[in-house]
């Protein structure tokens, strides 16, 4: 038998009946899930000043995930920017299946507890189709990034892309897995 994630069993175990319960599902195959996690750093403005810093990148976003990132790459000319078609200006990795679920879990038990006066994530995120996305100020809140050898400070984006037919829905997925969203008051 395969090894089961933690959280995976979470989902098959206890999420699953209780957004049945919750929703009152027909059927199984109705309930929201998540169907990927995309991590994207942008680069942009770094690129024309120092052209390593998107090799820095690309070598943070993949240690953090352990899966190859990939680069970004502009699409128009821009000369405000000092950009030309075709330039790397940002990284981004997409994560499914096993990969996805491990990352989840550090991210809820180990990164966002380390984010400093974290109170939780906004609610209000939500893209109305029932993706999530949330922004990451530093880096450094993951333990696989080693402070001494960081160039610069840069933040990163990660969408949480589910199944979800609305943006209630996604919430309560996504709380279910242990996302600390924000109480309203």
């Amino acid at each position: 038998m395969k090894f089961l994630n933690k959280l995976k069993k979470l989902y098959k175990n206890e999420i699953i009946p209780s957004l049945v319960k919750k929703f009152g599902y027909r059927s199984i195959m109705e309930v929201p899930r998540l169907k990927k996690i995309v991590l994207h750093q942008g680069v942009g403005s770094s690129v024309s000043f120092d052209k390593k810093m998107i090799d820095h990148s690309m070598n943070e976003i993949t240690t953090i995930v352990g899966q190859k990132a990939i680069f970004c790459y502009s699409k128009h000319d821009e000369s405000g920017f000092k950009l030309r078609k075709g330039m790397p200006i940002g990284v981004k990795v997409t994560l499914r299946r096993t990969r996805m679920y491990e990352f989840l879990e550090r991210l809820i038990n180990i990164s966002l507890p380390r984010v400093r006066d974290f109170i939780g994530v906004k609610i209000s995120s939500f893209d109305g189709y029932g993706n999530y996305n949330m922004g990451i100020y530093e880096q450094v809140i993951f333990p696989e990034i080693d402070i001494d050898q960081i160039k610069k400070n840069m933040g990163m984006n990660i969408t949480f892309v589910t199944s979800a037919k609305s943006d209630m829905e996604a919430k309560y997925l996504l709380s279910y897995f242990g996302i600390p969203f924000i109480k309203k008051t």
